[in-house]
């Protein structure tokens, strides 16, 4: 009998959170959306923190899409648009995690649920003209892994997963994701313990 190969675990679509050993400043506390993860290696969005020193109105001005002085034209839900760090690689380009109500067509990836990802400047100039998608989360960089990076994080416990819910992912309150996520898995994060379990 031969071993089937092609039935991979793979994270597409789905949170990844920290565990609280993380080693790593920039990921201590963070929830990940995961956009691609296959045998060469992943890519995920954090969700829940933001980015410092830039806000929406700011980053469109920076970008030319609306000239200084325009931001107080603004459609009132575009002004309160936050910026996210979505992870160390490449920080300063922007990604857009949003709802399937908006596509364009060789720019829009699909990704689970009705969650896609676009990352051109016409998603933005649609933000601010009040023709974007209806749930929207702007990160600027990603965090990405190497072929067998994450799975070896996984298995070092570095990391936990958990499906995707919309409130989790659009949802607004940053400090409750993290805390949401583990909930999600019945975990008390208080309860916790750093070391990989061994039977």
């Amino acid at each position: 009998m031969t071993e089937d190969t092609t039935n991979h675990n793979f994270l597409d679509g789905q949170m990844l959170i920290a565990m609280p050993n993380m080693q790593d400043p920039r990921f201590e506390r963070t929830v990940i959306y995961m956009c691609a993860h296959s045998e060469d290696g992943a890519m995920g969005i954090i969700v829940n923190q933001l980015a410092s020193n830039i806000d929406f109105p700011q980053l469109l001005v920076q970008l030319d899409i609306i000239s200084e002085g325009e931001e107080i034209r603004l459609p009132g839900p575009v002004n309160q648009m936050r910026v996210h760090r979505g992870g160390p690689v490449e920080p300063g380009r922007g990604f857009v995690l949003h709802s399937a109500d908006y596509y364009i067509d060789n720019a829009t990836l699909p990704i689970d649920d009705g969650v896609c990802l676009t990352a051109t400047l016409e998603i933005l100039k649609a933000i601010a003209d009040g023709r974007g998608p209806e749930h929207s989360l702007l990160a600027l960089g990603y965090a990405g892994w190497a072929p067998g990076q994450l799975e070896a994080e996984i298995q070092a416990n570095g990391w936990l997963h958990c499906h995707n819910d919309p409130s989790l992912l659009f949802g607004s309150d940053l400090d409750e994701k993290y805390v949401i996520a583990l909930k999600q898995l019945g975990i008390d994060p208080g309860m916790l313990s750093n070391d990989a379990g061994h039977a």
